[in-house]
């Protein structure tokens, strides 16, 4: 019995940086044919695909996520055809048998018969706010690691200010710095009107902190440090007004999110709207959305044996947010139905896997939410944590219950 046609007439699509080869499998009676076509990725040749595949009546397209390469095809064929985006893994052919042209008849072969799992891709609005949010992780990071030179070249010069001072890079302190790097020989400068009157009882550390040697070299580079960290947190600023306003048409939802525990931050909401987006029917149920964020256990067991079971590596911008969010929030008080959960795991699974669980279960909630349209409610959690009075368990279920909760069993001799 032959596998099932599920696509009669379907398109693989192989995807490089300068070209695409595109095969058209159709199926009649059994029998499937193949027209394979070379096309450039300029837009001329990406708008000559879209009209071949029209003229062929092909309107279910599948190709693999070549780095950045696919999605200018997915661009142009969005709006034109029913597009399958693949994981490379998913239609990687046989090594030794490999073409441009194997490769295309290689991914309609496995599509036709619905052998391919598709990735997940929100509309092409989210998808914008998607990269803006992502490139403002980026700046993040830029903005960390100038501060983490910028503390290095301090410590170098034996400028101590870091362990009188909370913040570095508080007022007070860039006030001392500036006048450090204006004359870095003079370190007997008055300290008292560079600084806030809350410090005042701090100005003799102060001058402790300061008497080091700067360097002319790590003078010229604290200069040009600081320089570039001003100038990443303004650009830093430009991205944000521009991701403000793209997402304007979400603003119910992001409310909705912040109602969320430790989602104080509205850039924290948007970064989960930009990743998941505002539809929740992509996803059949939040454990499906779960694994696609990487944060569900992966299913690897041969003969029997389960071998490692260790969180995929997916999500791997909304994974790092969340398991932020479930660390702070496990901290608090405020939120007992989500910190008794978190101990009670801690005891049985240890800090990390209690973590990606409390993740999962924000994850879980954020899924509902947008789904049901509604606010965070934290009674739901707290009535499935108690035990109904009523209830009757045996002996060993007792056991298996004390165990769960962290206890060992001491067997008594009589």
């Amino acid at each position: 019995m032959g596998l099932k046609i599920v696509y009669p007439i379907c398109c693989g699509i192989d995807v490089h940086k300068t070209f695409v080869v595109a095969c058209i499998a159709s199926t009649d009676k059994g029998v499937t044919t193949y027209k394979r076509h070379r096309f450039s990725t300029y837009t001329k040749g990406l708008k000559e695909l879209s009209q071949w595949l029209c003229e062929h009546n092909c309107k279910d397209v599948c190709m693999e996520s070549t780095g950045k390469y696919w999605i200018p095809v997915f661009n142009v064929l969005e709006h034109s055809c029913t597009i399958t985006l693949a994981h490379p893994k998913y239609v990687r052919a046989i090594q030794g048998k490999k073409t441009d042209k194997k490769d295309a008849k290689w991914i309609a072969d496995l599509f036709k018969h619905d052998l391919v799992p598709g990735s997940f891709m929100p509309p092409l609005a989210i998808r914008q706010l998607r990269d803006l949010m992502r490139y403002r992780f980026k700046l993040t990071n830029f903005t960390s690691s100038e501060k983490n030179r910028f503390q290095n070249s301090l410590t170098v010069s034996n400028i101590q200010l870091g362990n009188v001072v909370s913040d570095t890079f508080g007022k007070s302190s860039m006030n001392i710095i500036d006048k450090l790097l204006e004359d870095p020989t003079d370190t007997n400068f008055d300290i008292e009107p560079l600084i806030h009157g809350s410090m005042d009882h701090k100005i003799p550390e102060l001058k402790l902190a300061i008497d080091g040697f700067i360097t002319p070299e790590q003078s010229g580079k604290l200069a040009v440090i600081k320089r570039h960290y001003e100038n990443l947190n303004v650009r830093k600023s430009d991205l944000e007004k521009l991701i403000l306003s793209l997402a304007e048409p979400y603003t119910e939802e992001i409310n909705l999110i912040l109602t969320v525990p430790s989602f104080k931050n509205t850039f924290s909401a948007i970064a989960v709207v930009s990743e998941i987006g505002v539809n929740m029917d992509v996803f059949p149920t939040a454990k499906h959305l779960c694994s696609w964020a990487g944060l569900t256990p992966t299913n690897n067991e041969s003969a029997g044996k389960k071998k490692s079971v260790r969180v995929s590596r997916a999500g791997v911008y909304i994974k790092p947010l969340l398991v932020q969010c479930a660390t702070a929030v496990v901290k608090s008080d405020k939120h007992p139905e989500i910190r008794n959960r978190y101990l009670r795991l801690k005891k049985r699974r240890g800090h990390k896997r209690a973590i990606i669980a409390i993740a999962r279960m924000l994850l879980t909630a954020i899924y509902h939410i947008l789904k049901k349209k509604e606010p965070y409610n934290p009674d739901l959690y707290q009535k499935a944590d108690v035990l109904p009075v009523s209830r009757e368990i045996t002996v060993e279920q007792a056991l298996s219950l004390a165990k769960s909760q962290g206890f060992r069993i001491k067997e008594t001799v009589t």
